[in-house]
C-alpha cells in the first residue's frame, strides 16, 4: 500500500483543490480523506508543500511509433503504400523502449492515445496506453480506441504527387465514404458471420464504442469530417482543429470534441498558417469539450504541460487547461472510467509537483502509474 500525505490535491472531479491524503492499494485509489493514519503496511510519501494531480494525458500522439533517435526502422507512422489501411493496429508498432516514454513520465504524463500518422485517408486503429512498462500488451488501457482518418494536405500529397488517388480533397472524402459504406453494409446485412478481416476492424466503430479520429486542420476539412460522421452516425474527434477558433460556434453545435495542437510546432505548411495558442480557449468558451496534444514527435511530448500553460497565457482558464490534459482528455479518449481524475476506484495514476505544472519552473517529484512509482528525481527517491 502507498499513502500520499499532506498534499494539496487537485482531484479534477471539481474545480477546487484541498489538502488531503490518498491511499493506494493494488494499483487503485482506495481512500481519499483529510487525514489517513499510516500503518506498518504502508509506504508513505510526504507531499507537504507539494501539489497532487491525476496523471496527465496526451490525447493524440505517435510516441513509440515515431521513435526518438529514429532510423528508418524507428519510424512506423504510416503504411504509405495504400490509402485505405483500416486494419493496421498501433499496438503492433509501439516500442516501449523509445526514450520518449522516459521524457513523458518526467513531466507526469501517464497516459497517451497513440496511433498511425496522417498519410492515409483511413489510417488504422489507435490504442490508449499508459506510458510506463516494457511490454505494450501490459500498458494498454483501450485497444482499439479510435479509427484514424486524415483530410487535407498529407494524404493529397502522399498519393496525388505520385499520380494516384487521392490528389484532391474530393478524392479523400470519396475514398472514406466508399470504405465506410462497405463497412456499414457489412454490419447491417448480416455478412459479419463471414468474419472478413478487412471489415472486422470496424466492429467497435459501428457499435459506437470508439470514434473516428480525424486529422483536420482547415475549417473546410473540419466541416467535411463532421459531415461524414453525421452521414454514417459515427462518433468523431476533431484532431489538431487548427482553424477551430474561426468556426468555434459551429463545432460546438456539432457536439464533437476537439483535440488541439501541436500549437508549439512551426507553421510549416499552408493548412496550419492560423495555428495559435488562442484556439483551445476560444473553443472551450464556446462549449466544445477540449483536450490538448503535442502530436509527438511533431512537438516533444514533455512539452504538454508547457502547451497548457501557453494556452492559459492566450486566454484559456487555468482550470480549463488542467482539464484539457486530465479529465476532459480522458473523456474524449473514452477512458474516464479509469483515468483523468483522482477518485476512489480509479487507477492510481498520479503526478506530484513542487509547484504549478503550467509554470515552466515547476518540477515533478513523483510520477505514479498503477500505484507504482514510475519516475522520480534522484533527490526524491524513497
Amino acid at each position: 500500500m502507498l499513502l500520499i500525505q499532506n498534499g494539496l490535491v487537485f482531484t479534477m472531479e471539481t474545480n477546487k483543490e484541498s489538502y488531503s491524503d490518498l491511499l493506494i492499494d493494488k494499483g487503485k485509489i482506495i481512500q481519499i480523506a483529510k487525514k489517513i493514519i499510516p500503518t506498518e503496511r504502508m509506504k508513505t510519501i510526504d507531499a507537504s508543500g507539494l501539489r497532487v494531480y491525476p496523471g496527465f494525458i496526451d490525447a493524440h500522439s505517435h510516441i513509440g511509433i515515431s521513435e526518438e533517435k529514429k532510423t528508418y526502422q524507428g519510424d512506423e507512422s504510416n503504411e504509405g503504400t495504400n490509402p485505405i489501411t483500416p486494419c493496421i493496429r498501433a499496438i503492433d508498432a509501439i516500442n516501449p523502449m523509445d526514450s520518449a516514454f522516459h521524457n513523458a513520465l518526467a513531466v507526469g504524463i501517464t497516459g497517451a492515445m497513440v496511433g498511425p500518422g496522417s498519410s492515409n485517408p483511413i489510417g488504422g486503429q489507435f490504442a490508449f496506453i499508459k506510458t510506463y512498462g516494457r511490454r505494450i500488451d501490459d500498458m494498454v488501457v483501450l485497444a482499439p480506441s479510435a479509427m484514424k482518418l486524415a483530410f487535407g494536405e498529407n494524404p493529397m500529397t502522399n498519393y496525388g504527387l505520385n499520380g494516384n488517388i487521392p490528389s484532391s480533397r474530393m478524392g479523400v472524402a470519396s475514398l472514406i465514404r466508399e470504405e465506410l459504406t462497405l463497412a456499414k453494409q457489412y454490419f447491417s446485412g448480416g455478412n459479419e458471420t463471414n468474419g472478413t478481416f478487412g471489415m472486422e476492424c470496424y466492429r467497435e466503430l459501428f457499435a459506437g464504442k470508439i470514434p473516428l479520429k480525424a486529422h483536420v486542420h482547415r475549417a473546410d476539412d473540419i466541416f467535411t469530417a463532421i459531415r461524414i460522421a453525421n452521414e454514417f452516425g459515427l462518433g468523431l474527434t476533431l484532431d489538431h482543429c487548427t482553424e477551430g477558433h474561426l468556426i468555434a460556434d459551429a463545432i460546438a453545435e456539432s457536439g464533437y470534441p476537439a483535440i488541439v495542437g501541436p500549437s508549439l510546432a512551426s507553421r510549416s505548411k499552408d493548412e496550419v498558417r492560423f495555428s495559435d495558442f488562442k484556439t483551445p480557449g476560444i473553443l472551450q468558451k464556446a462549449g466544445v469539450l477540449v483536450a490538448l496534444t503535442t502530436d509527438h514527435p511533431v512537438s516533444r511530448i514533455q512539452y504538454l504541460p508547457l502547451c497548457a500553460g501557453l494556452a492559459v497565457k492566450e486566454g484559456m482558464s487555468e482550470w480549463g487547461a488542467l482539464r484539457a490534459i486530465t479529465i476532459d482528455a480522458a473523456r474524449i479518449c473514452r477512458v474516464e472510467h479509469r483515468l483523468g481524475s483522482l477518485k476512489v476506484g480509479k487507477d492510481a495514476d498520479i503526478v506530484i509537483y513542487d509547484g504549478n505544472p503550467l509554470e515552466i519552473a515547476s518540477s515533478v517529484k513523483f510520477t505514479i502509474v498503477s500505484g507504482e512509482i514510475a519516475w522520480q528525481p534522484k533527490s526524491s527517491q524513497l
